[in-house]
């Protein structure tokens, strides 16, 4: 095979898939874990927040470290690091486990970089697309299996196959990242892109989300997505107990096994022509208030009503990220493009974050059914931004010319 799907590209997409095993076990564990030793939803959600938090910090400086080091160097030292961070699950309380969790953000900073920067800078222009799809495909696989092996090792009480597990996967992550290759882009590709001060170009890049009406539209909407998103991660495992019949294991495997097919069965549709297609990001957003909505009624609506929001939630999930970073593939300056889409993917860590460590505070003053119905309006005042026509303030043919 060649291309996307030749051997040192699919060792690479194991990869990503082993390393987000722990997560997709951890997104359960945690909140469940944290209850039972009496946390508050509050802390419970600072402590899931605080994993894309790091990362939304970091990744900018990721960004800079691989590209003057190197994919692979960085990637072998972050393994080693974030397999010393799903240690101090098997032995700690909350606080190790916050501590943990920051130590993973910086980790999947680097790591998630590492990999789409080392496929981007090695694959042939016509496979970069699928390479990209490729990697995401493998990030979402582990949230189908991840919840169902949590929620079994919970309810046995097996906690030791707990600790097993977290073991498991930093050595085999360890092994098949140590034996895996990217060739780096040439040495003055990596010189022209890093012209400048650093600090002064964040700087510049940041006040784009500002003037640069494409990328504060998409942030928006992607900040307020991923805001539900990072609701429903955090908050689900202590939910569905309320819903008789209802599973959240069976909701977050339906969710990622709906993000995983939608992301291949869709990908002809996502617009790729440079221009804002209102009706389709706004109808993608529609479909997430629509599933806010269901989640939010489900416990007094039944385990169907649960059930057929994981399944709304998670196409909106597959569809508007690989919409909204086509577009600004499109209009966003090539000069710029690369930080400027860094910003944009921060936007979703940030927004994951909030989801715990704002929507918390919510559930506690009033319910989990209340917290998902205020996400809907939230999804739904973004909704409305999606759906307002052409965006002024660019010219969208100038920016291809520019790409």
């Amino acid at each position: 095979m060649k291309g996307a799907l030749s051997w040192p590209f699919i060792r690479l997409y194991m990869l990503t898939l082993l390393y987000f095993s722990a997560n997709s076990i951890l997104n359960v564990i945690i909140p469940l874990q944290g209850e039972a030793l009496g946390a508050t939803n509050t802390t419970i959600g600072i402590i899931m927040g605080a994993y894309l938090l790091t990362t939304m910090v970091f990744r900018p400086w990721a960004g800079q470290v691989i590209q003057r080091y190197g994919p692979i160097r960085v990637l072998r030292i972050i393994l080693i690091v974030n397999g010393l961070a799903l240690l101090v699950y098997s032995f700690t309380g909350l606080g190790g486990y916050l501590f943990a969790r920051v130590l993973q953000g910086v980790c999947t900073a680097f790591f998630s970089m590492a990999l789409q920067l080392g496929i981007i800078d090695a694959m042939p222009d016509e496979d970069r697309s699928q390479g990209i799809s490729m990697y995401s495909l493998c990030s979402y696989m582990p949230g189908i299996f991840g919840p169902l092996l949590a929620i079994g090792m919970w309810r046995t009480g097996e906690m030791h196959a707990f600790t097993l597990s977290m073991v498991a996967i930093a050595i085999l992550t360890g092994v098949v990242g140590f034996t895996a290759s990217i060739h780096r882009a040439p040495e003055e590709k990596v010189e022209a892109a890093s012209r400048g001060n650093p600090a002064a170009l964040m700087r510049q890049a940041m006040g784009q989300l500002v003037r640069n009406p494409h990328l504060r539209r998409c942030g928006t909407l992607m900040l307020t997505a991923s805001l539900v998103f990072g609701a429903v991660t955090a908050f689900v495992p202590l939910y569905a107990p309320q819903i008789n019949g209802g599973s959240a294991a069976v909701y977050l495997g339906i969710q990622a096994a709906v993000v995983v097919a939608a992301r291949f069965l869709l990908r002809s549709r996502i617009p790729s022509d440079g221009k804002w297609s209102s009706r389709f990001v706004g109808g993608t957003m529609l479909m997430l208030v629509a599933a806010s909505v269901a989640v939010g009624l489900a416990a007094a609506g039944g385990p169907a009503l649960f059930y057929a929001g994981a399944v709304l939630m998670g196409t909106a999930q597959a569809l508007l990220y690989p919409t909204l970073t086509t577009y600004l593939s499109f209009v966003l300056p090539k000069t710029e493009r690369n930080v400027l889409i860094g910003l944009f993917i921060a936007t979703a860590d940030l927004g994951v974050s909030l989801g715990g460590i704002v929507m918390g505070p919510v559930a506690d003053l009033a319910s989990y059914s209340s917290m998902y119905l205020i996400c809907a309006i939230i999804a739904l005042l973004a909704a409305s931004l999606a759906l307002r026509g052409r965006m002024g303030g660019g010219n969208i043919s100038g920016a291809k010319r520019g790409i």
